[in-house]
C-alpha cells in the first residue's frame, strides 16, 4: 500500500507543476515510467495510474491530453453477473524512437508504436503502429508515411509572421467560398 500511496501522490505533483519542462525533470528524476530515452517531452498533466507500464524510447514527443489506458475495471462489472471470476486486465505501452503523439490522443494497452511514426491529434490507438507511419482517425488508421510528413514540412520552411498567417488564411478561406 505503501508504494501505492507514493504513486498517487507523484501522479498529483504532476498534475500540479504547470511548466512542461519541470514536469519532465520531475517525471525523468523520479522515474515515473518504466523507460524514459533523452530528448524527452511530456505534455500532459496527467500520468496514468499504471506508469511503470509504458517504456518512452529516444527523442519521443506527447502532447497535450494525450492519455495512456494500460488496464481497464470491467472485470469488477462482469464478476457481478455470476458468470465466473475476471481478472483485472492490464498491459504494457512501448513508444519507440522518434514518435510524435498529438494532443487528445489515447493510446490503448497492449500497443507498440514504431520508430518514426506521427499519431495525428484525436486518434485512438488500438493496435501496433507501424514504423515510418503517421496515423490518425478513430480507430488510428495509417494515413501516410512519416518520409511524407517530412517531405511536405521541408516544403514549407518559411518562418511566417503572425500577420502573414492571417493573410494566407483568408487568402485559402477566398478560394474556398
Amino acid at each position: 500500500m505503501k508504494e501505492y500511496t507514493k504513486n498517487q501522490l507523484r501522479r498529483l505533483r504532476i498534475a500540479l507543476i504547470i511548466n512542461s519542462d519541470k514536469r519532465n525533470r520531475y517525471i525523468i528524476k523520479h522515474q515515473l515510467f518504466k523507460g524514459v530515452g533523452e530528448n524527452f517531452f511530456f505534455q500532459p498533466r496527467f500520468i496514468p495510474s499504471d506508469p511503470k507500464l509504458i517504456k518512452f524510447h529516444n527523442n519521443d514527443i506527447v502532447t497535450s491530453n494525450v492519455t495512456f489506458v494500460t488496464h481497464d475495471v470491467f472485470h469488477l462489472g462482469l464478476n457481478k453477473l455470476n458468470r465466473g471470476s475476471f481478472p483485472y486486465q492490464a498491459g504494457c505501452i512501448e513508444v519507440m524512437d522518434n514518435v510524435f503523439i498529438g494532443c487528445n490522443s489515447t493510446i490503448l494497452s497492449n500497443v507498440r508504436i514504431g520508430p518514426n511514426a506521427i499519431i495525428g491529434a484525436g486518434s485512438v490507438v488500438t493496435k501496433d503502429v507501424p514504423p515510418n507511419s503517421v496515423v490518425a482517425g478513430v480507430p488510428a488508421k495509417v494515413i501516410g508515411t512519416f518520409d511524407q510528413y517530412i517531405e511536405k514540412r521541408t516544403q514549407e520552411h518559411d518562418w511566417l509572421t503572425e500577420e502573414q498567417l492571417w493573410e494566407k488564411f483568408y487568402k485559402e478561406k477566398e478560394n474556398k467560398l
